[in-house]
């Protein structure tokens, strides 16, 4: 513990930040996708269908993209640390009632109570992380940051399967619980508090909109196919979440302290590197929800041989890693984001020719060449979104950007689960079988070609992106 102490004594305090920063959100965005590897198994013992299904995923993007907003708040008003803390406890606690679920819907409401945590530990951790690293290492910070969002989903569809075929799906919310109290231990000890002074009062009508709004869409489009688009209830939350966010855009505006401050949006470089985001990673995350139930169902294999086969992404993403930081420097962030959303939409194309006799090592090269075009995606999209944002608002930034996240994913998810339903809805037999069948193949190429769809919309957005607003940005801030 006395060496422990030296070591850290003599450390920057910056990489202090950034240790307490990677082990936090691990966990975080591990749930992102160890999860999906185990959804085939969660239908077979819940005799859950897909729709059930589907909220087991986005109702913790859901709990994420509420959190998130108000993190940014809490942690200016509270300090970092504190926040950073009771949000790991939470998600901590959060995953051991997961483990416990009885049912689907208990393991949804579960999922939900475990985002509080989860929406919190992004943003705040984040802010430390841009506070603690001058503007000149932003993209070292941004490097940073790809630690954790290239090993987690790295580990995680591979200890995930090795979990639910060897021991239970149960344990992949249990492995939270030990990482969870180090990470608890090692913040409390050595991280320090933050507070800005100008943190303003609390957003409750934000708060509470952004919530609706974001309730009644996902609602509306996870029951659209089921229920009917034209049912009652369908109308009624796909409306009332419509409307709820044109209120809260209005309401947001006229406030002087936002939740969501949405004023940030007039800096060019940041709304167009948040388009991009938002398409970006709704491509992502409806892959890594189809990709897993395509080939466990028609394509029959273990969750540990698909966790295996879609393993390769995030190999890529760690092989690239350490040169996106010099490319961005040495490109600027239009090349960087181009070439990198060009190669997500083209990758999600080319599973449209995958079918069920594809040799497996066909997919794991489309992985590994997903994976380096994210890492390239990644870096770029941080470093030039936080350019030109003032220091003072780089915490509601980080919240805002966080939330566009979340919400691209929870829509990703949405939307492709949505398509697929529709796609198997004509299939013969109970609906729990009809993703085994072979007709299912069809259903999952329309999905695979929104993904890609998703894909071409971020790409029209990165070439919108304008290298000489960075330079701008970053020339102001230093002169600041």
């Amino acid at each position: 513990m006395t060496s422990l102490n030296r070591l850290l004594g003599q450390l920057d305090y910056k990489y202090v930040v950034a240790t307490a920063f990677v082990s936090g959100i691990f966990m975080d965005i591990l749930d992102t996708t160890i999860v999906n590897v185990a959804l085939p198994k969660l239908a077979d013992d819940f005799h859950a269908d897909i729709a059930s299904l589907e909220w087991v995923v986005t109702g913790y993007l859901l709990s994420l993209a509420v959190w998130i907003p108000v993190s940014g708040w809490v942690g200016d008003r509270f300090g970092t640390k504190r926040t950073f803390l009771f949000a790991n406890a939470m998600f901590v606690l959060g995953s051991a009632l997961c483990g416990l679920a009885w049912s689907i819907q208990s393991l949804t409401a579960f999922r939900i109570f475990q985002g509080v945590g989860g929406g919190m530990l992004t943003p705040v951790g984040m802010a430390m992380l841009y506070r603690a690293f001058t503007p000149q290492e932003r993209a070292r910070a941004s490097a940073i940051l790809s630690v954790p969002t290239t090993m987690a989903p790295m580990l995680g569809p591979v200890l995930g399967g090795f979990l639910v075929d060897r021991l239970s799906w149960r344990w992949i919310f249990y492995v939270n619980v030990p990482v969870g109290i180090v990470s608890l231990w090692f913040s409390a000890v050595y991280l320090r508090e933050h507070r800005e002074a100008g943190a303003g009062r609390f957003d409750p009508a934000g708060f509470v909109l952004s919530g609706f709004g974001l309730a009644g869409v996902l609602y509306a489009l996870s029951r659209g196919v089921n229920d009917g688009w034209t049912s009652p209830r369908v109308l009624i939350a796909g409306l009332g979440g419509l409307i709820s966010f044109g209120l809260l855009v209005a309401v947001e505006r006229r406030i002087l302290a936002p939740m969501l401050d949405l004023g940030l949006y007039a800096l060019r470089l940041f709304r167009i590197s948040s388009l991009v985001a938002f398409m970006s990673f709704c491509s992502q995350f409806g892959m890594l929800f189809l990709l897993p139930l395509f080939l466990q169902e028609p394509r029959g294999l273990s969750a540990l041989e698909s966790g295996l086969t879609t393993f390769p992404q995030p190999v890529g993403q760690l092989l690239m890693v350490q040169v996106t930081s010099r490319l961005y420097a040495r490109l600027g962030p239009r090349k960087n984001l181009v070439v990198s959303t060009a190669g997500l939409a083209i990758t999600s194309g080319l599973f449209l020719l995958v079918g069920l006799q594809t040799d497996l090592w066909w997919i794991r090269g489309l992985m590994l060449l997903r994976g380096m075009f994210i890492a390239f995606q990644m870096v770029a999209m941080q470093t030039a979104a936080f350019s030109t944002v003032p220091r003072e608002k780089t915490g509601r930034a980080s919240s805002l950007i966080s939330s566009v996240r979340q919400l691209a994913a929870a829509m990703g998810v949405a939307i492709a689960a949505t398509v697929l339903i529709s796609g198997t809805s004509a299939l013969s037999g109970p609906a729990a079988s009809h993703l085994a069948q072979p007709g299912a193949l069809t259903a999952f190429h329309t999905a695979f070609a929104v993904a890609a769809l998703f894909g071409l919309a971020g790409l029209f957005f990165a070439l919108r992106i304008r290298d000489q607003d960075a330079a701008a940005g970053a020339a102001a801030r230093r002169a600041a």
